[in-house]
């Protein structure tokens, strides 16, 4: 009988231990993922000194890649360039410039200890994939729409998509609605609406209805194509805990885009194309055409680069929103190097677009107060609380 006891004892000892090692093992994955949440919260906190700097980055890398695109883009369209399966490519075949984004502070700068796809699954790897292909599409409904339409009409039109990208970022992420982003949306909505009551006239000279229309058209869709893409990357963000894992997707997303691009420049003779298209097509001659090309590459990719950080910083309708301000630079670029027509309808255009992104600023800025006033006042609090504590204990001793 005291065998069998001692044996039940055991047992139990042996069950207790387990119990604990289960129990240990749990809270440190708990402790693990705490940590990865807390380094995702901690980046994109308002509070973090990092936070404004690596904000601004983006911003101007979206700034010089939509303007400096949107203008090479044109600037290839009138010099006699004519392959739209070309256009498509150079947004996104500039993903070799992602690599230093993702190894550098691993191996350059030492200033993660988080290896580069360290964290990378399956599951990422599929969706970087799938939302690439859809990139893809839309970068080619873009060059169409690009090659028919003045950068003035095809930008602000572009500016349709935001109210579009409100509703999918509520059905989405489940975006608040606020009286700052709504009336910023309503003041970019009009200022698309203004401009095509009035774009009908501008039509560039041999160019058919038809062709306007399909210009018309797939920058439409583009516009329509980027408003679904922002929200669903805000969602996949939401799993992503540092700015290296969005430029490792965002990789990912190009390489799949320029897959696509690849894929319809040899099923139509692109690749070809391209070399006669330097030697007897382009008229500013062989030279101008690949620097213009090369450089095209590099800005789209600027502009990719800073839209993804822009989303993963703040959110999808942010992103949105500043993409839609950016346009009126847009305007003022291809009126400033183009010639394209200012009348009074576009500036009145542009004045609603910068009046509405002015107005979501500030919006913002409010917010970002009001967060900071609530950071502060919890650890006040906190402090409070453990004096508190200190005084409790020191009467009990």
């Amino acid at each position: 009988m005291m065998t069998i006891v001692k044996n039940d004892s055991d047992i139990e000892s042996i069950e207790q231990e387990s119990v604990e090692e289960t129990t240990h093992l749990d809270l440190s994955n708990s402790s693990i993922n705490n940590n990865n949440k807390t380094m995702h919260a901690d980046q994109k906190s308002t509070t973090n000194k990092r936070y404004i700097p690596l904000l601004v980055i983006n911003y101007l890398l979206l700034f010089v890649g939509s303007l400096s695109s949107s203008l090479l883009s044109k600037y290839y369209f009138i010099h006699k360039g004519s392959s739209r399966w070309v256009s498509t490519w150079v947004q996104s075949s500039g993903f070799p410039l992602l690599i230093f984004p993702i190894f550098s502070p691993f191996y350059l700068f030492q200033s993660t200890k988080r290896k580069p796809f360290s964290d990378f699954n399956s599951k990422m790897l599929t969706l970087s994939f799938s939302i690439g292909v859809m990139l893809g599409i839309n970068n080619l409904f873009f060059s169409w729409g690009n090659s028919y339409l003045p950068v003035s009409t095809s930008a602000l039109l572009l500016s349709s998509n935001l109210v579009f990208n409100l509703v999918l970022s509520v059905i989405i992420v489940k975006q608040k609605i606020t009286f700052s982003n709504l009336n910023c949306v309503i003041l970019l909505t009009l200022s698309s609406i203004l401009l095509a009551l009035d774009s009908n006239h501008e039509k560039p000279n041999g160019l058919t209805k038809k062709q306007y229309f399909i210009g018309y058209f797939c920058t439409i869709s583009a516009g329509l194509l980027f408003a679904l893409y922002l929200p669903v990357m805000e969602k996949v963000y939401k799993e992503v805990y540092s700015y290296e894992m969005v430029m490792e997707m965002q990789l990912i997303m190009e390489i799949a885009a320029t897959v696509l691009a690849s894929v319809g420049m040899a099923w139509d003779g692109g690749f070809k194309e391209m070399k006669r298209e330097s030697d007897k097509i382009f008229d500013k001659g062989s030279e101008v055409y690949w620097v213009t090309v090369m450089a095209n590459v590099v800005t789209w990719q600027f502009c990719f680069m800073g839209t993804a950080g822009m989303v993963f910083l703040t959110s999808s309708l942010t992103g949105g929103i500043c993409m839609t301000a950016l346009l009126s630079m847009n305007v003022l670029g291809g009126v400033f190097v183009f010639r394209d027509e200012f009348g009074g309808v576009k500036v009145v255009s542009t004045v609603l677009c910068l009046w509405g992104f002015c107005s979501y600023v500030y919006g913002m800025y409010v917010k970002m107060l009001e967060e900071k006033s609530r950071m502060r006042n919890l650890k006040n609090e906190s402090s409070t609380e453990m004096i508190y504590m200190g005084n409790h204990d020191g009467v009990i001793d």
